[in-house]
This record gives C-alpha cells, sequence and structure tokens, in this order.
C-alpha cells in the first residue's frame, strides 16, 4: 500500500490512547465497560506493515488510520491480541 495524504506519518497525530476490550462495545454502555488495558502511544514516524502509520508505547504496537481513528494492526506485548479483543481508540 502506498502512502496516501491520510497516513502520511509526518501529517498524523503524534498520540493516541488505545483501549483494549473484550470485545465491541456494547450499546448504550458508557464507554468504560469492559475495558482490559489502555496504552498511551506515540507515533513512531513510520508507516506500520497495514500502510498507515505506527505508534508504540507501553505495550502496544498499533498502526492507526488517522483519518478514520481506526486501528487496523495491534500486537500487545509483541504477541497478537489474545483471541476476542478488540482495540480501539479512546474517545477524547
Amino acid at each position: 500500500m502506498t502512502a496516501s495524504a491520510g497516513n502520511d506519518p509526518a501529517s498524523a497525530p503524534r498520540r493516541y490512547t488505545v483501549v483494549l476490550r473484550p470485545g465491541p462495545r456494547p450499546e448504550g454502555g458508557t464507554g468504560r465497560e469492559g475495558i482490559l488495558r489502555t496504552a498511551l502511544v506515540d507515533s513512531t514516524g513510520e508507516l506500520g506493515t497495514s500502510g498507515y502509520p505506527r505508534y508504540e508505547g507501553e505495550g502496544v504496537q498499533a498502526d492507526i488510520d488517522p483519518e478514520t481513528r481506526t486501528v487496523e494492526a495491534v500486537t500487545l506485548d509483541g504477541s497478537e491480541l489474545p483471541y476476542g479483543w478488540v482495540a480501539q481508540v479512546a474517545e477524547n
């Protein structure tokens, strides 16, 4: 995948908070139910294997689409997420 204006690491936000949950957020939830772990991740200035900017911090590596704020790829402590877990960018 080639970089477009939307996934240029130089124009992407410098930091996100990634939230790890045991599945999609329940309808009508307050947003804190089922949070297993959070991590503050900083831009590495590089693109990840998904083609989106790479972020790292607190044991999490994530490729995040800055236009949609979607986590496109993620590892936790060097491994894939446990089955059923999902990663999302925190709503600020």
